[in-house]
């Protein structure tokens, strides 16, 4: 039907159909060249757009100026540095790499000096960054006593015979009592290697929570270092039977149960529904049944709950 069309159409209407299409291309390209083209004149404008226009040069320049990325550097620890972070700092892919595989044996860069030697940054960016390390306060201390002049013995010349200064003896040496880790005082704490103020006041919260530590295996729960948790073995123990705070998983409200230190919301939460779906919780095996923590902690965890 549409093939033969033109043939139904007179010669006239061919034209005004042509006719018609130009116009409309016509007006088409005009509106596209009008909208393009600026007719404002430069007298046109006005004195406010004049002054705008004045003003962009020094737009741009804030706006540049401000794009600029300017980063602040904080006091950090070498020790804990991203990817990001490092990128941050300038250092290259390969020096991350090195740090990264350098903390995965278990290390620690207690100075400038141990960086260098780790991450192979050269000088110009270890003089930048070095400033800015932030090392606990028992590895600034260590560092002082290393860095410390030795003390110089006074000659024979000055002690008479049989008056020398008696060697100190290592075999002679007083051993200090363990301290009972229930009754130790922050200081205490502090005065073991890798122990800070801020690693004693958790401990102290722990016990506070719980009433009272029932094995020094309760250190492996803190994120201290191997040295920090031998030292505490080694300097507390656990005296006699503590007074515990305990718990009773069947009549605890949640509040209390995530109050409890090994207790998390999932578990709370588990604990609650166990029973209400199943009723009373008879023993720890049937707990142990929600969550593995009771199973790798169970000897220490079973002290404190009650059913």
């Amino acid at each position: 039907m549409f093939k033969n069309l033109h043939h139904n159409l007179t010669k006239d209407q061919r034209k005004g159909i042509l006719a018609l299409c130009f116009l409309i291309i016509g007006i088409q390209a005009g509106y596209y060249f009008i909208s393009k083209a600026d007719f404002t004149s430069e007298t046109g404008k006005s004195a406010e757009e004049k002054q705008w226009l004045s003003l962009q040069s020094k737009i741009d320049a804030l706006k540049a100026k401000k794009g600029e990325k300017q980063t602040t550097i904080y006091p950090f620890n070498p020790n804990f540095i991203t990817d990001y972070k490092g990128y941050a700092l300038g250092m290259t892919t390969e020096q991350i790499d090195r740090l990264h595989a350098f903390r995965k044996n278990g290390k620690w860069v207690n100075s400038a000096a141990d960086f260098k030697a780790v991450t192979k940054v050269p000088d110009s960016l270890l003089a930048k960054l070095s400033p800015y390390f932030k090392f606990p306060d028992w590895v600034n201390k260590k560092n002082r006593e290393q860095t410390a002049p030795k003390q110089e013995y006074a000659s024979a010349e000055k002690y008479p015979a049989n008056n020398y200064p008696e060697k100190f003896d290592s075999k002679k040496s007083i051993t200090k009592p363990a301290i009972d880790i229930n009754s130790a005082l922050e200081e205490d704490l502090i005065a073991v290697y890798g122990i800070g103020p801020a690693f004693a006041k958790k401990i102290l919260r722990r016990r506070a929570d719980l009433g009272a530590f029932v094995s020094m295996d309760q250190m492996d729960d803190f994120d201290f270092s191997p040295e920090a948790v031998a030292g505490l073995r080694k300097g507390f123990k656990v005296s006699g039977n503590p007074q515990i705070n305990t718990i009773n998983v069947n009549s605890a409200s949640l509040q209390q149960l995530l109050r409890f230190p090994y207790f998390n919301r999932e578990i709370a939460k588990a604990i609650i529904t166990q029973r209400s779906m199943n009723g009373k919780i008879v023993n720890f095996d049937e707990l142990s049944k929600i969550n593995d923590i009771f199973t790798l902690k169970s000897k220490i965890i079973r002290l404190y709950l009650e059913y």
